[in-house]
């Protein structure tokens, strides 16, 4: 098995300054930004009271410390796939464990994407309500179209990609978390007592003594709905960075939400007024205008790095067969950096209509959160298979340990259950995205598992002599085609009829193309077998997956490296293009199933494929997919047919010698006009 030449993994690199201020500017933008809005949440129109306002500090800064470092920092960024993270990343290394297992991680993938098109409106229009401090009579309207013009710029701007102003996120984000932290410590030196709702009795008290007290673990959940994003990032910056930078993070966030609360125990007994958020009414007069324009860029980090998390958690589920096959570009050579114009504008558009819809940050924290509680119980279910399967860890320990978080993670998630009435629309996107992920998957894997494979030794002959058979037009110097089989020494039925049969195809050399995703996110390793001496082979490539299968780039690297060694020799062997040693030309053949109606399926199995080739309509082709839009390709296509039906009595067999022919029937069938549902 060769590898193809790769980067360092980012994950080896060591604790530094400059990697502490990356880390700041793309891992924490999310959960940062949560000030803003999640005390506002929790005190609402209720009259101040000592055990509202401790209690809420109280139970932020537990769930900070359970569900943020215990869980997150400590455990699940243990949960390092070759220094990547995110559920994609879980799934692939515990998948083995069971196949029930890609339930939890589609469902977490697609409540991560859905709640995605909530987190830009809400913080971008939680920063830009604090000019209502200074302007009361600024009306909802202006304020929800400032925030689509933002918002629609910030997409806009994807397509060029973020290296030059990325530059800037970390120390703007370092500003951000030292700004916010020293105005919660001036409001603390004022009220020191405050410190007393560290103390777990009040988030206790709160839950069980306030009147529906439970029911605001719905606000107080959201203190740590960038957790889950956190760890999706861990390729970005390296568990090390994360955890060290973290402190700093945690301490500002900390002294932040004392400081709101030490501000609104000057307001016992009464309810504090719509524009006023303690976020900002903890700053002095003249540094609110400033504070404004610095959470504005905070949020605007904070929904870049949501959608740079979107991107990937869709390329990885590309890779991984749980998505259609859509465009992925790279607008720069930054590593990690990647581009889907299909999500981009997906992800505009949930945005802008969840912004006119809601309007206001009150009416979108009473719709946030819910999904995320969803999420992060399907990252605890793989978590435990992870502890358990690949770290081997005791299962009492493993037990108790997920009792606690599955104890405190339903408590949310019932929590926020009021919620859905609220994001009725959103929850159908959701549902439909794990809908189409389902069925992509299962579709594939139905395709898949019905691949009619045959011998190459049985027609090595046949194949040797059509290269060599000068009666039959040269179709190509070199000819690839693709293939899913995996095992040594095999290949479809449909690429041996379409060689030998539909339209004798010769060629110099023939080429079987096969990839496989592995575990490892970035690693490149092939290995080639010889079919026919000379005349044919097949490649395996074996890809991380979060490696685009660019097949044209892969293909020339791997000739280039079995020229060098002398294995092969690529020169064309057409006489005066030989003579200037020009290498021979390629031509790639696509086969491309579609679904037949000659099938007999039960009503579950046609729902299924009807789904899968249905979404497939929207994706992009295999051309486009494997980077061979500028190649010479063929496009075949093949009608799948996996229950044949019953043929009628009156209908003639086929003859001996059709019968015999090692290519079946349904390959054959392949000449006719394939009909598409």
């Amino acid at each position: 098995m060769s590898a193809l030449p790769t980067e360092d993994n980012i994950h080896l690199r060591r604790v530094s300054a400059a990697g502490l201020l990356v880390t700041l500017g793309i891992i924490f933008g999310d959960i940062g930004t949560s000030p803003l809005y999640v005390f506002q949440t929790i005190i609402g129109e209720r009259p101040v009271s000592e055990l509202l306002v401790y209690g809420g500090v109280s139970a932020v800064f537990w769930t900070l410390t359970l569900q943020t470092t215990i869980k997150y920092i400590l455990l699940t960024l243990e949960a390092d796939n070759h220094g990547e993270g995110g559920i994609f990343s879980l799934f692939s290394l515990v998948k083995k464990r069971g196949h029930w297992l890609l339930f939890p991680a589609i469902i977490g993938a697609g409540t991560l994407l859905a709640d995605g098109i909530i987190t830009p409106p809400i913080s971008v229009t939680s920063a830009i309500e604090g000019l209502k401090i200074l302007y009361p009579a600024l009306n909802t309207e202006t304020i929800v179209l400032i925030v689509i013009v933002i918002i629609t710029l910030l997409f806009a701007f994807q397509q060029f990609g973020t290296k030059i102003v990325g530059a800037a996120f970390g120390p703007i984000m370092l500003l951000w978390f030292s700004v916010i932290g020293a105005l919660g410590l001036s409001q603390i030196v004022h009220h020191p007592g405050v410190l007393a709702a560290l103390n777990p009795v009040y988030a206790i008290r709160l839950l069980t003594e306030y009147p529906k007290g439970f029911w605001l673990l719905g606000a107080v959940f959201l203190c740590t709905t960038g957790a889950e994003a956190l760890y999706s990032d861990l390729g970005h910056c390296g568990r090390k960075n994360i955890r060290t930078s973290w402190v700093f993070v945690k301490t500002a966030l900390v002294l932040n939400y004392l400081g709101q609360a030490a501000w609104t125990m000057g307001h016992l007994g009464h309810s504090l007024a719509s524009n006023q958020n303690p976020f900002f009414m903890i700053a002095p007069q003249w540094a609110i205008v400033p504070l404004i324009i610095l959470a504005t860029m905070a949020t605007i980090i904070a929904s870049q790095a949501l959608i740079s998390g979107s991107y990937t958690l869709i390329s990885e589920a590309v890779s991984l067969r749980f998505w259609p096959k859509v465009r992925v570009l790279f607008p720069t050579d930054q590593r990690g950096q990647i581009y889907v114009p299909s999500i981009n504008w997906l992800l505009w558009f949930g945005c802008v209509c969840v912004q006119l819809w809601f309007k206001t940050s009150e009416a979108m924290t009473a719709a946030y959160g819910f999904s995320i509680t969803v999420a992060m119980l399907m990252t605890s279910i793989l978590l435990s298979q992870y502890l358990r399967g690949v770290k081997h860890w005791a299962i009492p320990v493993v037990t108790l340990i997920m009792l606690v978080f599955f104890t405190v993670e339903t408590s949310f998630l019932i929590a926020n259950i009021t919620k859905l009435l609220n994001r009725l629309g959103i929850l159908v996107f959701e549902w439909g995205l794990i809908f189409m992920m389902y069925v992509g998957y299962r579709g594939r894997e139905i395709k898949n598992n019905l691949l009619s494979l045959v011998s190459v030794a049985g027609t090595r002959p046949t194949l040797l002599e059509l290269s060599q058979d000068e009666s039959v037009t040269k179709y190509a110097s070199n000819l690839v085609y693709l293939t899913h089989s995996k095992k040594p020494g095999e290949l479809e039925n449909e690429i041996m009829y379409s060689i030998l049969r539909k339209q004798p195809k010769r060629a110099d050399r023939y080429w079987f193309i096969n990839m496989s995703i592995l575990t490892e996110p970035y690693a490149t390793r092939y290995s080639v077998e010889e079919l026919v001496p000379g005349v044919a082979y097949k490649i395996n490539f074996r890809l991380g997956f979060r490696v685009q299968p660019r097949l044209n780039l892969l293909f020339r690297r791997v000739l280039e490296q079995m020229s060098a060694q002398g294995e092969l020799d690529i020169t064309s062997r057409y006489d005066s293009l030989a003579r200037y040693q020009l290498p021979g030309d390629f031509r790639f053949v696509v086969l491309e199933k579609v679904l037949s109606y000659d099938n007999q399926l039960s009503f579950r199995e046609r729902f299924i494929l009807n789904g899968y080739f249905f979404i497939n309509r929207f994706a992009i082709s295999d051309q486009q997919l494997f980077g061979l839009d500028t190649s010479d390709v063929a496009l075949e296509k093949v009608p799948l047919t996996i229950k044949p039906a019953t043929a009628s009595h009156d209908l003639l067999r086929d003859p001996p010698e059709q019968a015999q022919d090692p290519v079946p029937a349904a390959a054959s069938r392949a000449e006719r006009a394939p009909i598409k549902v």
